[in-house]
């Protein structure tokens, strides 16, 4: 009985070691086997050389050609006014009236005494014609309708420096006082705007000084408000250079007919040059931006791991020009006919093999749509 427990134990043993052995033989001959990656697909496009129009680019800022906050340089009380927020008003509108009550006595006393005076002129120059009164007589009738004549001009004005009337043509905006409130001098009633033309103020390298000429045509762009740029020109260049930027300060003016540029907005502006350039040109994913340079994968002929004929990679420093759209210009580091990877470089590395895909390739647009853009 104890011998064949013996033998059945023993069997057991060798059956368990057969199998032990030959799942470690599996194990040795896959660890054996080496992994190979697959490749990494990419899109990819062919650089060729254009012929580009250097264009600057620029963040700028919509400001009036004229534009002011009216206030008055007198006190009093609100009785009038003639405008509403945010509708157009026409130069001499008026705007607001202060109270002139006192004002108005003062000027119909002084007109009183103005016409008293003219009276007392025309008695004084017949009484002098008939000899029947002295030169000096007639002179002191002639100061004293002189002196009434400046007291009603006076009042006159007092009056019209109390009806602020509209500068010029313009847009008003939110009115800022009420009627029967007291207002000091200096209080601020309404801002005035002219809306067209109007100016664009941005600034550029120093470098560019030379090409920045009045006259000079200006694209302007405002996100949300326009999809063609308002067409504008360089009016003015500022005389200095700021010191803490070396940038120098550049107004455009542009028109504005349908008025929706507002004073205050943020705008791109876009300076194109006239000469003409020969760029490589490539989309602008293509790039690999790094401190210490950038970079772009170029598609060459080359092996995989298995040591077979492949599409690899290689990672090449490019040195860059201006931009266009959804394409920058290279300025070295490529030349026509390189295969350039647009999408999918995150995950490359050099020598590394690749399958090009191109059923769907990154926007390479010179000139994109705010909704492609």
């Amino acid at each position: 009985m104890v011998k064949r427990f013996i033998i059945v134990i023993l069997l057991f043993l060798v059956l368990v070691g057969a199998l032990g052995y030959q799942k470690y033989s599996s194990i040795q001959k896959q660890m054996s086997q080496q992994f190979v990656m697959p490749p990494d697909a990419v899109t990819t496009v062919t650089a060729h050389e254009e012929e580009w129009s250097p264009t600057l680019s620029a963040v700028g800022s919509i400001e009036p050609v004229k534009g002011v906050e009216v206030s008055t340089d007198l006190n009093g009380i609100v009785t009038q006014i003639g405008f509403e927020s945010g509708k157009p008003v026409k130069q001499g509108d008026l705007l607001v009236q202060l109270d002139i009550t006192q004002e108005d006595a003062a000027l119909r006393s002084a007109q009183a005494r103005n016409d008293l005076a003219q009276l007392n002129q025309a008695r004084s120059k017949e009484l002098l014609a008939k000899n029947s009164a002295s030169k000096a007589d007639y002179d002191n009738a002639v100061a004293e309708c002189r002196q009434a004549q400046a007291a009603v001009d006076e009042q006159k004005a007092l009056i019209s420096r109390k009806t602020i009337r509209a500068p010029f043509d313009g847009a008003a905006g939110i009115r800022k006082v009420n009627i029967g409130q007291y207002i000091n001098p200096g209080t601020p009633l309404v801002d005035v705007t002219a809306l067209d033309p109007l100016y664009v103020n941005f600034s550029l390298p120093q470098q560019y000084v030379s090409d920045l000429i009045p006259g000079r045509e200006v694209d302007v762009t405002v996100e949300g408000v326009n999809s063609e740029p308002y067409k504008g020109q360089i009016t003015a260049l500022n005389s200095i250079i700021d010191a803490s930027t070396r940038n120098i300060e550049i107004q455009g003016t542009l028109r504005n007919p349908d008025g929706k540029l507002l004073p205050g907005m943020f705008a791109k502006v876009e300076v194109r040059l006239t000469e003409t350039t020969k760029v490589v040109a490539i989309p602008a994913s293509s790039i690999n931006y790094a401190p210490y340079g950038d970079t772009v994968y170029v598609v060459v002929d080359g092996k995989d791991m298995e040591g077979k004929p492949a599409k690899v990679v290689k990672i090449q420093p490019v040195k860059l020009g201006t931009s266009r759209g959804d394409q920058i210009s290279v300025v070295s580091g490529l030349k026509t006919g390189d295969i350039v990877v647009t999408s999918g470089g995150f995950k490359l590395r050099p020598g590394g093999s690749v399958v090009i895909k191109n059923d769907v390739v990154p926007s390479n647009d010179p000139a994109p749509s705010p909704a492609n853009s």
